[in-house]
C-alpha cells in the first residue's frame, strides 16, 4: 500500500512537470523514496516507503536565442532576486521580463525584479534599454540624445546553494531560512535570450508509462493477498 501511495505521488510530480515542459526556467520536480524496516512483529523482509524529501532538478535548461531586450537568461548557476507576493525575496530563472504600467520591471508573471539593494527596479521612461551580463541595466531616457547611454540600476543575482533552496506554491524559489542570499557576481546573464524548461519530455512520458504499470502490479497484489487470505480462512473453517 505504501509502494502505491508512492507511484502516484510520483506520477502526481511527472505529470506537473510534463505540464511544465515549455514553461521558461522551470525546473522538474523530483519524486525520491527510500524502502524504511517495519518494527515490531513480523518477518524482518517487512518494509515500507517513505518520502525522503521535496527535491528538484537544478540543472539547466536549454538557451533559445530571442532577441528581444528584455529577454535574460541565466548562463550557468545562479538566480534572480525578484519580490514574492508576501514581500519577501525569492529567486525566478524565467527572465521573461517586461515594464509595467508602474515603471517596475516585472517577470512575466508580475513578480517585481530587485536591485542589487533589495529594492524593487523602476525604471524611467526610455527610448533604449540594454541588459548586461553582470545585471546592469542601461538606457537612454526619453528626450534624451541618441549618444546618453547611461546605468540605471542592476538587476540582483544571487547562487544559494541548491540545498537550503525550496519552491513555493508560485514556482518561486526561496532560502529554507527565510533569509535573502547575497549577491554573486560571478552569475551571468545572457542578453537577448531565454532558458527553456529543463524537462525531458520523452523521459517524463516513458516514466508515467512505467509507474502506471508499476502501479497496477501494485494493486494485483494486493489483491491476491486479500484473495489468498480469504481462502486460508475457508480452508480453517473446513477443517
Amino acid at each position: 500500500m505504501t509502494g502505491a501511495k508512492a507511484i502516484l505521488e510520483r506520477q502526481t510530480a511527472t505529470a506537473n512537470n510534463l505540464a511544465n515542459a515549455n514553461t521558461t526556467g522551470f525546473r522538474a520536480e523530483m519524486a525520491q523514496f527510500r524502502a524504511l524496516p517495519v518494527y515490531g512483529q513480523g518477518l524482518p523482509t517487512r518494509v515500507y516507503t517513505a518520502t525522503t524529501g521535496e527535491s528538484w532538478d537544478f540543472r539547466s535548461g536549454p538557451i533559445v536565442r530571442t532577441g528581444r531586450a528584455l529577454d535574460v537568461a541565466v548562463n550557468g548557476p545562479g538566480w534572480m532576486a525578484v519580490q514574492a507576493p508576501d514581500g519577501k525575496e525569492a529567486y525566478t530563472r524565467d527572465g521573461n521580463l517586461q515594464v509595467n504600467g508602474q515603471g517596475l520591471l516585472v517577470t512575466a508573471t508580475g513578480h517585481p525584479v530587485l536591485g542589487v539593494n533589495g529594492t524593487p527596479i523602476s525604471l524611467p521612461p526610455m527610448s533604449h534599454l540594454t541588459i548586461g551580463a553582470d545585471g546592469v541595466i542601461s538606457g537612454i531616457p526619453a528626450g534624451n540624445l541618441p549618444d546618453g547611454l547611461m546605468a540605471i540600476n542592476q538587476i540582483k543575482l544571487v547562487n544559494p546553494p541548491a540545498n537550503q533552496l525550496r519552491q513555493s506554491s508560485d514556482g518561486l524559489f526561496v532560502n529554507v531560512d527565510g533569509k535573502a542570499a547575497p549577491e554573486d557576481g560571478k552569475v551571468v546573464l545572457e542578453s537577448g535570450a531565454l532558458e527553456g524548461s529543463n524537462v525531458n519530455p520523452i523521459h517524463a512520458m516513458v516514466q508515467m508509462l512505467q509507474d502506471s504499470r508499476q502501479f497496477e502490479m501494485q494493486t494485483k497484489l494486493m489483491q491476491t493477498i486479500s484473495q489468498d487470505r480469504d481462502a486460508a480462512n475457508q480452508i480453517l473453517i473446513l477443517s
